[in-house]
């Protein structure tokens, strides 16, 4: 493991919060705040401000951080390269993923995967397109679920298209059609999904030349989904996350059929850990069988 002190540095700045950072790390927070005391003596530099807002890096702390990464990464690695040379089947694969592939894919995934390699862990980041890519460029994640394509300097792998629909609640005048008018969607109020700077919708918007009547915009698919239900709006959604909701929607495809294509993403020229092959063959080998 990397310096105990760099890792409790990093952990506590994702959290922003010495208590949640001693509780992911499995240390007190006394624990915690000893270590962050001890390596802001060894550098004599104050690396963290800490007030009733939370904590929060200083310009030193925050020039710092990408370095103090870096080792914390490049140790992992070593650790990695060791078991590859001993062969061993165990590891931690860290995996930077959205909602819908979260609770539609990786469940039974990680499911049929575990009943094979069973000393191999997982770490799960729960984020928008544009974290799962930094996050993956930065070292955070090995690898990252995403819709293609992904930026440069990201080596990705083709899974599966999803189809994009609109939904709309049960009583719209539209509920009956064989299928939704692009055009009308410069008519109707719109719930938009808050996925990152640029996303499939905005793509279809821009597209189509429509300027939607954006009325709310939320990160929470299913909170989209209930306000769409409510009579609020209507939306454009993955036919991946529409699986197995118990809200009452209409599903329209498109006049203009609209998809998305999914893939998994790693950093490009980074040979992956032994724990990480293996996953990535059994996901190719299962991509058949994803919804």
């Amino acid at each position: 493991m990397s310096n105990p002190k760099y890792e409790a540095l990093l952990k506590t700045v994702e959290l922003g919060s010495l208590t949640k950072a001693a509780v992911a790390l499995g240390y007190t927070q006394s624990g915690i705040s000893h270590m962050l005391n001890a390596l802001e003596k060894e550098w004599q530099l104050q690396l963290l401000i800490r007030d009733r807002s939370g904590i929060r890096l200083t310009s030193e702390g925050m020039r710092l951080l990408p370095h103090i990464r870096t080792v914390c990464n490049a140790e992992r690695e070593l650790e990695e390269e060791t078991r590859r040379l001993h062969g061993l089947q165990s590891g931690l694969i860290r995996i930077g993923m959205f909602t819908s592939v979260a609770v539609h894919w990786l469940p039974s995934l990680i499911k049929t995967f575990h009943a094979e390699y069973p000393n191999i862990e997982f770490k799960l980041l729960h984020g928008d397109y544009d974290q799962i890519e930094d996050w993956v460029e930065e070292g955070q994640a090995d690898c990252g679920f995403l819709r293609l394509p992904a930026r440069s300097g990201l080596e990705s792998r083709y899974l599966k298209q999803d189809r994009l629909l609109v939904i709309l609640p049960e009583q719209h005048p539209l509920a009956d059609c064989d299928s939704f008018p692009v055009e009308r969607l410069a008519e109707e109020a719109f719930i938009l999904l808050d996925e990152g700077t640029t996303n499939e919708i905005t793509d279809l918007f821009e597209l189509h030349r429509i300027h939607p009547k954006v009325r709310f915009s939320a990160k929470d698919d299913y909170a989209i989904i209930s306000m769409v239900e409510s009579g609020l709006g209507i939306s454009i959604l993955p036919e991946l996350l529409l699986h197995r909701t118990p809200y009452r929607v209409v599903r329209k495809e498109l006049s203009v059929p609209a998809y998305r294509k999914l893939g998994i993403v790693m950093k490009a020229g980074k040979l992956p850990s032994p724990a990480l092959s293996r996953f990535l063959g059994h996901l190719q080998n299962g991509r058949e069988g994803l919804i």
